[in-house]
């Protein structure tokens, strides 16, 4: 028994010192994926991706639930209750979920439950003012400046709300962008660099929505609006926790170690508003990017 423990010991100890997630002595948080459709055809290979980055941190066991390809779905009625927290990796032109998943979402959410909203998710629903609300921004979908103010930083590190008129949601070509860290004691961001290089992505600007009860964790400067675009924010729905990040494009994009921790410590965050994963050693710096190639790819 004295040797069981001190091997225990040992392997503890390793881990942290190789930046490595350690063991939960907990049950596993139970995590959904929901997806089905989307504008980006690799969406069913980023699920994949997900899945096993939320299941190799330690922390989550990881349910999916595939809406119908096209059109709406009578019978896509998950059973958000069962999780501690929803990933929605859906996208622009989704089809409405029908009106009892709608209603069930939103009382999992402002009831406590976690989500976690990413890339082209946020492109998605954008007659449905409670899931507006939950994003905080979003773009394309015939958003305009009804849908909310366009939100970003300035040059100062202010908040900008602006009321400009014009459609929400833009990007250029993608490339590897440097983000700057603008909450260094949130629990996701906290022990970031405060600037790392993001993998080769789409920078989303010009999102615009309500941008109530949110917080803007990093920024990424964009070429084309000559601003700080929001990359890592949370919102508060009731008493729900919301973690939104508008990167997550590509194959290439999710394998960037910065997208994979921001993923793994915003599900955990959004699931019991605390974060035990560590910043892992081989996370990006300013100067370079750093990439894990997924290996079932």
């Amino acid at each position: 028994m004295r040797r069981f423990l001190l091997l225990c010991s040992l392997s503890l100890v390793l881990c942290c010192s190789l930046g490595l997630p350690t063991a939960h002595s907990a049950e596993p948080l139970r995590a959904l994926i929901v997806d089905g459709q989307n504008n980006h055809g690799n969406w069913p290979q980023t699920t994949k991706m997900m899945k096993a980055y939320l299941e190799q941190s330690g922390l989550f066991t990881v349910d999916v639930i595939t809406h119908a390809p096209q059109g709406e779905d009578p019978g896509f009625k998950p059973a958000f209750a069962d999780y501690a927290v929803v990933v929605s990796n859906f996208g622009h032109g989704a089809a409405p979920w029908p009106a009892e998943t709608r209603q069930a979402f939103e009382d999992f959410v402002r009831g406590g439950g976690g989500l976690v909203v990413v890339h082209a998710a946020d492109n998605s629903f954008p007659e449905w003012p409670a899931y507006n609300e939950m994003i905080g921004l979003g773009g394309w979908g015939g958003r305009t400046e009804k849908s909310g103010p366009y939100v970003y930083l300035n040059d100062a590190g202010e908040t900008v709300r602006d009321d400009s008129a014009g459609n929400g949601g833009n990007h250029g070509p993608q490339w590897a962008f440097p983000l700057i860290v603008r909450d260094r004691e949130h629990p996701v961001t906290k022990g970031m660099p405060p600037v790392w290089t993001h993998c080769q992505d789409e920078l989303y600007d010009k999102l615009r929505g309500p941008a109530q009860n949110m917080q803007i964790l990093a920024t990424a400067f964009s070429p084309i609006t000559k601003r700080h675009e929001p990359m890592i924010m949370t919102i508060e729905y009731g008493k729900g926790r919301v973690f939104h990040t508008p990167m997550g494009h590509a194959d290439e994009s999710q394998e960037c170690v910065g997208f994979i921790t921001t993923l793994c410590r915003g599900a955990e965050w959004a699931a019991r508003g605390t974060v035990s994963l560590p910043i892992p050693d081989d996370f990006p710096s300013a100067e370079k990017t750093s990439r894990r190639p997924f290996a079932s790819r």
